[in-house]
């Protein structure tokens, strides 16, 4: 569910912050030229660790990151101290996106969930460089509606569909976001994920194991046959991959 790629897309493939480190994020990598050289010596270039979190719910929101590479978590903190997933986002987005529209404080908890780096942004320059970027703040824009359509779709598949078919679904949107089969994860954090009980996860993992769609151990999980995953996950994943897809074919 990543963004369609641009007209220029080859040429900026090689784009490295002033470290010399590579630039994946997909946002920043579609802007042009004149956009990323204002945006370039905001960046910060950070760690993300596994649990790190990287705002809390009704924090004030001091920055705001560029997913580079890893897998973040957006969580629905309840008053009992529950969560359950309401996004996640790899390459593709950005966290901290309520400073796009110039709210200063987080709804929701950001947490890593797989291990990589963020290209971190001060709010205040963020609201200095949108005015200079219109492009950035477009995109930025679109992103936004992408994770309010899937806070939406998850919601409703929490609601309606088996353990089972919403662990594929996870699996399915994790792989896409961190290009990779494999996945360092726990049962207690895809349980937290899911909203359901470790116990649950065990039982759908053992499904998911059993019909050979994916392998097992502890901490680690590996996608074998994908397209069959596919089919064992519910109508959720298909719904937000076209959805994003419709959407991307209207986008310039």
């Amino acid at each position: 569910m990543s963004p369609r790629p641009s007209a220029n897309r080859t040429q900026l493939l090689s784009r490295a912050d002033g470290g010399g480190n590579h630039i994946y994020n997909e946002i920043l990598r579609e802007l042009p030229r004149n956009e990323f050289g204002v945006v370039l010596p905001k960046l910060e270039l950070v760690r993300l660790q596994p649990r790190q979190v990287l705002h809390e719910a009704g924090d004030t929101l001091k920055s705001a990151y560029f997913c580079n590479t890893g897998l973040i978590s957006i969580l629905s903190v309840l008053s009992d101290g529950k969560t359950v997933e309401v996004g996640v986002l790899g390459k593709e987005g950005l966290v901290g996106l309520p400073l796009i529209a110039g709210f200063r404080t987080s709804a929701n908890r950001a947490v890593v969930q797989i291990e990589g780096t963020a290209l971190r942004v001060d709010g205040d320059a963020l609201a200095v460089i949108l005015r200079e970027c219109p492009r950035l703040e477009r995109k930025l824009q679109q992103f936004s509606q992408i994770m309010a359509m899937q806070a939406t779709q998850i919601a409703a598949c929490n609601r309606l569909h088996e353990v089972e078919e919403r662990l594929a679904r996870w699996l399915l949107m994790s792989a896409d976001r961190v290009g990779s089969a494999a996945l360092a994860l726990t049962q207690e954090v895809l349980g937290q994920m899911l909203g359901t009980r470790r116990s649950s996860v065990t039982v759908a993992a053992g499904i998911l194991q059993k019909a050979g769609l994916i392998s097992y151990t502890r901490g680690d999980v590996k996608i074998v046959q994908r397209a069959k995953l596919e089919q064992a996950a519910c109508e959720c994943y298909g719904l937000m991959r076209r959805q994003v897809e419709v959407w991307q074919s209207q986008t310039d």
